[in-house]
């Protein structure tokens, strides 16, 4: 039994150390495209699913080639894909600040690898934040809190969410009308967050999510996404 359990942990501390050797720059040799939207068409409620609080002035809908988040309270957009590891999630975003009723520079969030414990249905909730406590998944918090924080945390599906690592710096907070290239990996025993090619948060996962569901988040606000790409990492 000590034999078994120390190959075990031989194991985990491989699976981290490539991990975190790939998570220096968030190249992977070989990937496949899997899926992909440019959002050139009216938004299909099949492959994205709003859960939105009820507000006025709210609405998630495509325009121009974006997908357009413009609410007043809570809202998730959920992608209904399973996705399973190992995979690199990518897309380009920006917080709309104009004139915009909803403008409001807070709140570039997004769920990955997402679950319900207790249901086999995820997508039954109304878009308020506690709504999602319960779940399993991963959690970024971008210039949560009006642009003073920026989170990651790791939701464990029992109403516990231990904040990973936090960032307060400008730096590492929004810009108005900044358009991000995001990706997300998660590969090789960790996950890890990219913003325009550099690494915000990497974490090797002893407990490592590999299956769930990607969904964009957020909190009164404008935003819009484009070239939203799901990779297959080889």
């Amino acid at each position: 039994m000590i034999k078994f359990k120390n190959i075990l942990i031989v194991m985990v501390l491989v699976q981290m150390t490539v991990f975190m050797a790939h998570a220096q720059d968030g190249n992977f040799t070989g990937r496949k495209l899997l899926y992909s939207d440019n959002f050139a068409q009216p938004l299909n409620s099949n492959t994205w699913i709003t859960e939105m609080e009820p507000a006025p002035n709210s609405a998630v809908y495509t325009q121009n080639g974006s997908l357009i988040i413009n609410t007043r309270k809570g809202v998730t957009v959920w992608y209904n894909k399973l996705l399973k590891a190992n995979i690199q999630i990518e897309y380009d975003r920006m917080v709309i600040v104009d004139t915009g009723k909803n403008d409001r520079l807070s709140d570039f969030n997004i769920f990955w690898m997402a679950s319900d414990p207790n249901s086999p249905n995820l997508f039954t909730r109304k878009g308020k934040l506690e709504d999602y406590d319960a779940l399993s998944l991963y959690y970024i918090g971008m210039g949560g809190n009006t642009n003073k924080t920026t989170r990651f945390r790791k939701y464990i599906g029992d109403g516990t969410k231990p904040l990973l690592q936090e960032y307060t710096d400008d730096a590492h907070l929004l810009q108005a009308n900044k358009i991000y290239h995001i990706k997300i990996i998660v590969k090789n025993g960790g996950t890890s967050y990219w913003v325009d090619g550099q690494c915000y948060f990497t974490y090797a996962d002893p407990r490592l999510l590999t299956e769930g569901y990607f969904g964009f988040r957020s909190t009164w606000s404008r935003q819009q996404i484009k070239n939203f790409r799901v990779y297959q990492l080889l």
